[in-house]
């Protein structure tokens, strides 16, 4: 009879800590997609204030949506789409994104920034995370890529906030 000592995983949780790279990359394009989708139909609902600031990140959401695209119909890829990879610790935050709030018709400025802030937040982390659990190479450079893509967008809102919240406007 195998002892389980607190603290340490058995092979099974082991192997529930890790996802094949396609479904990881399945999942973060459909992160992004629903992201893309959610900004685009916010787009003509937020304020003119910071109207700018959803349309750019609608767009930046299609960018990676179409990296991960690209990265899925790479040929090179198939190798390695069995590969299995650590999933992060922060995995929940990242799934619990795909789950949209409802800001109504007139969404306030201060909630779709704090939404799209929790949003970067959770994406900068979770590829920050996939690109240390990766083998170097094109994945490893993706994910590296995404985490500061990621990490430019969150300081940036960050600014945006504290303009609008603090400030009275941008």
């Amino acid at each position: 009879m195998t002892e389980h000592h607190e603290g340490h995983q058995s092979g099974y949780q082991r192997l529930q800590a890790q996802k094949s790279l396609k479904e990881i990359l399945e999942i973060a394009t459909e992160f992004e997609r629903i992201a893309h989708d959610f900004y685009t139909a916010l787009v003509p609902k937020v304020s003119k204030q910071i109207r700018y600031l959803v349309e750019e990140l609608a767009a930046e959401e299609q960018e990676h949506f179409d990296l991960f695209q690209k990265l899925a119909n790479n040929p090179d890829l198939e190798k390695q789409v069995g590969t299995l990879i650590d999933t992060p610790a922060n995995d929940h935050g990242f799934s619990d994104c795909i789950h949209l709030p409802d800001l109504g018709d007139h969404p306030d400025d201060q909630a779709v920034l704090q939404y799209a802030l929790y949003r970067e937040h959770a994406a900068m982390e979770q590829y920050s995370a996939l690109a240390d659990s990766t083998e170097p190479g094109p994945v490893q450079e993706l994910f590296r890529y995404l985490a500061q893509e990621e990490t430019k967008h969150k300081n940036e809102l960050e600014k945006a906030y504290y303009e609008t919240v603090h400030r009275g406007g941008v």
